[in-house]
């Protein structure tokens, strides 16, 4: 895209540019015609004496013909130049200034000036005791006041003899006195009234919990907590059952509290922004999910451990793998991500802000994240946990256990990547509270995604299916 000006432009219009310029748009100005222009153009001629040095007919005669008028400089008729008569043809020399082929600012001159008459032609016409201003006076052209002229401006409607009609409309920021000659801006935080004569405040935005939006982010984010509450509380009255004790109970009822703190970590991104919700809600977020997803890893590599130690010799790898160092494993995985978030919070704090570039009229508020390392780090070290954990499920996603936990490990892992590669292209190109609307879906998926996948199947047994809730059938020697 580029203006008349240089896509016009013979030098441009080479083979060299063309692979480069080829494609280029030429925004111009519209072309019209002006009657009488070049006849009026060609009558023009440097008469009686000319003493003005700046004379723009006089500049304009000498370098057109190469002449000088009397009297010339002494250099210029030892050099053997001409004297201009004021006689010579314009017809007979060729110059860009005779040339009414393509007037286009010319033309916007042309209708401005025409504009300019209609207005003072109008006003000239106003009879005194019916105008249009105070005690229905007129306007006269010894004491002319701008707005006067701008009142009649403003009713100007006339169409040239090429075709084009001109007219205005009241558009311009806002002025509180009647007739103002100058207009003020309104504050940062306010915008102009339909009517042009105050200042109006600006409409708010932001994800809220009375909007339609929010509305249906929330009840999803309360239905996911209670939902979690409904398994913790089948798991507990069942936590004597083999399907519950199989790999660690303890890191299950860990998942769970987890995965609640998600879908309630999803809340503080609805609601207009503060200081403490900016601050807390991807602190929050990030230390729910690596919570969560080390979890899923420990518990991943315990499936592995007790496979292995099943087999001769392998015994020795479950000493590794015991409750103290499985809570172990689990706290320093979450404190890795609590740093993160402290040194983000102190160093660079998310704050609210009210933005006003996406609409003149509209403020809309929202949390900048402060520090993209930090955001780009608490969601780097999600990612690395998960796929560390999907890579080690896939692996012992074959174990022969009638009730492979593996399987169902894979499955959750490979919602929760999906989920989040697709989340970060959607975040960066959704504005102000659509924004915080994707991070809270991407939250409630993932988090719906691992609790259907890891607890769906063992409460689908301890439920529907007691008879499988054996040592036996989970260990497929029934």
């Amino acid at each position: 895209m580029a203006s008349e000006a240089w896509t016009s432009a013979n030098v441009l219009q080479t083979p060299r540019f063309m692979p480069y310029l080829g494609g280029t748009l030429g925004i111009a100005i519209r072309r019209g015609e002006i009657p009488g222009l070049r006849d009026f153009l060609l009558q023009i001629r440097p008469h009686g004496k000319i003493d003005s040095e700046n004379s723009m007919v006089k500049q304009f005669w000498e370098h057109t013909f190469q002449c000088r008028f009397a009297p010339p400089p002494a250099e210029w008729m030892e050099a053997g130049g001409a004297l201009c008569t004021g006689e010579e043809d314009l017809q007979t020399v060729e110059t860009a200034f005779l040339d009414v082929s393509n007037l286009r600012p010319e033309y916007n001159i042309y209708k401005a000036v025409y504009a300019l008459v209609y207005a003072l032609d109008e006003m000239l016409r106003c009879e005194p005791g019916r105008g249009p201003f105070s005690e229905h006076s007129c306007a006269s052209l010894q004491q002319l006041e701008p707005w006067q002229l701008m009142y009649y401006l403003e009713k100007v409607n006339f169409t040239t003899s090429f075709g084009d009609q001109v007219s205005f409309d009241k558009n311009g920021k806002i002025s509180n006195q009647t007739d103002s000659v100058e207009c003020l801006t309104c504050p940062e935080d306010f915008w102009s009234s339909r009517q042009n004569d105050h200042c109006v405040p600006k409409k708010i935005e932001f994800l809220s919990y009375h909007e339609p939006l929010g509305i249906c982010l929330t009840a999803a984010s309360l239905l996911g907590t209670f939902v979690c509450s409904i398994v913790f509380a089948i798991f507990t009255y069942h936590r004597s059952t083999p399907v519950v004790r199989a790999n660690n109970s303890e890191l299950s009822f860990l998942i769970l509290v987890s995965l609640k703190l998600c879908f309630l970590c999803s809340l503080l991104f609805i609601g207009q922004p503060q200081l403490w919700t900016c601050q807390l809600r991807h602190a929050v977020f990030g230390i729910s999910f690596v919570l969560c997803v080390s979890c899923i890893l420990v518990k991943t590599m315990v499936v592995l451990a007790v496979f292995k130690s099943s087999k001769p010799g392998g015994g020795a790898n479950l000493k590794w793998f015991g409750s103290v160092q499985q809570r172990g494993t689990v706290l320093a995985l979450t404190c890795v991500q609590a740093v993160v978030c402290t040194v983000w919070i102190i160093s660079a704090s998310p704050t609210p802000y009210a933005n006003t570039r996406y609409h003149n009229d509209k403020i809309i508020y929202e949390c900048v994240v402060g520090s993209t390392i930090g955001f780009a780090l608490l969601l780097g070290y999600i990612s690395l946990l998960a796929i560390i954990s999907f890579l080690l499920a896939f692996l012992a996603r074959n174990l022969p256990d009638n009730f492979n936990e593996a399987k169902f490990i894979t499955f959750s892992m490979l919602i929760f990547c999906a989920v989040w590669v697709a989340f970060v292209p959607a975040y960066v190109n959704s504005p102000g509270k659509y924004a915080d609307a994707v991070e809270v879906f991407a939250i409630l998926a993932s988090s719906f995604g691992l609790l259907v996948a890891l607890f769906g199947p063992k409460c689908y047994i301890i439920l529907l299916k007691p008879e499988k809730n054996t040592k036996k059938a989970i260990m497929g020697r029934e």
